[in-house]
Formats: C-alpha cells, structure tokens, sequence
C-alpha cells in the first residue's frame, strides 16, 4: 500500500514534501532532507562500501536542545586504588545532585562479560579493549552523557588513543588516575588478585609483573588514600562544574 501511494505521487509534490518525509531519489545524491552523507571521511578499518552518515543536528544543536553536555571521564589507576568505587559513586551524584545531566558508568570486568569478551590480558588485546570501550565512550558522551569509564588501562599509548578519538569529535576527554601507592592497592586486595600474581596464579599482572604507566598530565587526581569516597566524588563533581559539564542542584 505504502509503495502504491507513493506512486500516485507527482514528482513535483513529491519535492515539495516536508523535510522529514522526502527520500533522496537520486542515484549516488549526497545530500538528502533527512541526513548527510561525507564522502570524504576514511575509513582506516577492513569495512569497504561504507559512507559516513550525519544526522539532522550538530553537536551543538543537540546541547542547546537539550541542555545536557556530554564528556568521558577515564578513570584510571591500578587494581584495588578505587576506580569502580569511585566510578559507582560519582554516577549516583551526577544522577541525583544535578540540574538534569546524565551519566553512563562503564566498568571494565563488565564489558568483558559482553562487548570485550572475547579478549585476554596479552598487551595486544588490552589495547583493543580500550580502543574499543574509547569508541564506545566517545558514542555515549556526544549522545550529551558524562560517560564514566573505569579501567586499569595501564599503558599511556593505549590511553593517548582513547584522548585522540575524542579531541578529533570535539568531545570533552577527562583522564582521572585513582592514586595510591602499590602497597596500598595490595593491603586492599578486593578480589584476591595481588594474592595470585605473587604466587605465580597471575601472568602480566599490572602493578606485579606488567607495568603501569602513569598519567603524566591529568585532568583529575584523585587520593583515595587520603580521602574518603565522599570526598573524592565531592572533588569530581566541583571540577567538573568549573568546568561546565554540569550544574549541581543547589
């Protein structure tokens, strides 16, 4: 019936048609009234015959539509220096304490019962797990969500990927280290990880035999030695409003 309909449709009604209800009709047409095709956007992966397709509003646009700015916060840290606490905690505040924003958390043992389960812990597959959780990231924070992740995410170059991704979307890329020393992270020893990389349970265990490196310059610092979990999230949030990317509910 739908097809039948369009045909008694006259090609110059047809043109005349609201924007959201006119279909491109021309072969290989680059522009039609619902989306943007940009041909010249490459593709690095092994995809061919694809086009990048835009939608009907700028980044911009969506913000001021719907008053929600979108960023990642990558929190970062060693096993058992609090990220996941962290993580929990700050999503719940940015949920209930705010002025209408809205946020993700995205934790890394989650992703790998689904999205990333297929992968181990060699170097090469921990790089693939943060490309794609940063692409994943990336996605939610230009959807207008204060995307939250929380990964070891032990290597700067891995993480430099992620930071990249995002300036090149004009997203907001926030790098958080939970910042404790080693032994700290090991008298806490939350999942009885550190117990088996020393007793040789665990190969490529960051912190034991793998190395973690660092953030050289982040965005955020938080001591989750020195400070309780209140006060950490209380130092996150006051940050990110200086920042704009939220207004606390007064």
């Amino acid at each position: 019936m739908l097809r039948n309909a369009i045909g008694r449709v006259s090609r110059s009604a047809f043109k005349g048609m609201p924007a959201m209800t006119r279909f491109s009709t021309v072969s290989g047409e680059a522009k039609n009234t619902t989306q943007t095709f940009d041909y010249s956007k490459k593709n690095e992966g092994e995809s061919t015959n694809i086009v990048w397709s835009e939608g009907l509003f700028t980044k911009e646009e969506r913000e001021k539509l719907t008053g929600r700015k979108g960023c990642t916060i990558w929190i970062t840290g060693l096993s058992g220096s609090g990220k996941s606490t962290v993580a929990c905690a700050l999503e719940e505040a940015i949920l209930t304490r705010t002025n209408g924003a809205n946020a993700y958390r995205l934790d890394g043992d989650n992703v790998r019962f689904g999205l990333n389960k297929d992968l181990g812990f060699s170097e090469k597959d921990r790089g693939e797990n943060i490309r794609r959780i940063g692409e994943v990231a990336k996605l939610f924070a230009d959807s207008g969500c204060i995307t939250i992740t929380a990964f070891v995410s032990p290597y700067i170059k891995d993480r430099d990927i992620a930071r990249k991704m995002h300036e090149d979307a004009g997203i907001p890329f926030l790098e958080c280290v939970t910042q404790v020393p080693l032994e700290v992270a090991e008298a806490r020893d939350p999942k009885g990880l550190y117990k088996k990389a020393r007793a040789g349970e665990i190969k490529g265990f960051t912190g034991i035999d793998d190395p973690y490196e660092a953030p050289v310059n982040p965005e955020m610092i938080v001591h989750t030695d020195k400070y309780d979990v209140a006060e950490c999230v209380e130092q996150m949030m006051a940050d990110l409003e200086k920042r704009g990317l939220l207004e606390v509910a007064k």
